[in-house]
C-alpha cells in the first residue's frame, strides 16, 4: 500500500507510543518467554513455547503494521484553517431531522474511529457525505438503515 493515511496528531502520537512499547517492552519479554519455554525441553508438546511463539508473531506483525502506518501518515493540522467547512479532524454537531436530535462527531481516520466516543471514520458513509459541507448545509446520506438527513449546526476544529 502506498497511499497516505490521514490521522489526527493524537492518533499519530498514540501509534508512536504503542510502537515504542512493543519494541522496548513486549518484544524483549516474549523473547525471554521463548527462551524459558525452550529450557523446559521437548518443544513438540510445549504449550508455553507455542503460546510465546504465537505472541511473538502477533507482536512482530503489529510492529510492521505500525511502522507502515507511521511511514505513510499524513497528520492533519487544523490550526491554520477557518472552521467554515467540514474537513478531516473537524468536530461537527448535526441535527438529525428525522429523530429531531443533536449528535456530535469528530471526523477521524479508520484506526481512530469509535462511534461510542463520538469519533466517526472519514470513510464511513456519513463521514464521507459530511466532508466539504458548510455550516447550515443539509446533508442526505444513504446508510444501511435507510436515508438519513442531517443539518450541520456547528463546526469546530479542536
Amino acid at each position: 500500500m502506498s497511499h497516505s493515511v490521514p490521522m489526527t496528531r493524537e492518533s499519530y502520537e498514540a501509534l508512536q507510543e504503542e510502537l515504542k512499547r512493543l519494541i522496548r517492552e513486549e518484544r524483549p519479554k516474549v523473547i525471554q518467554d521463548i527462551a524459558e519455554a525452550r529450557a523446559h525441553g521437548d518443544l513438540s508438546e510445549n504449550a508455553e513455547y507455542d503460546a510465546a511463539k504465537n505472541r511473538q508473531g502477533f507482536i512482530e506483525g503489529r510492529i510492521q503494521e505500525l511502522k507502515d502506518k507511521l511511514a505513510r501518515a499524513y497528520v492533519v493540522d487544523l490550526s491554520n484553517l477557518k472552521p467554515d467547512k467540514v474537513v478531516f479532524g473537524a468536530t461537527v454537531t448535526l441535527f438529525d431531522t428525522v429523530l429531531e436530535d443533536e449528535v456530535t462527531y469528530r471526523i477521524v481516520g479508520e484506526d481512530e474511529a469509535d462511534i461510542k466516543l463520538g469519533k466517526m471514520s472519514c470513510t464511513s458513509p456519513v463521514g464521507k457525505a459530511l466532508i466539504g459541507h458548510k455550516l447550515d448545509d443539509t446533508v442526505r446520506v444513504k446508510v444501511p438503515s435507510g436515508l438519513k438527513e442531517y443539518e450541520i449546526i456547528e463546526i469546530r476544529y479542536e
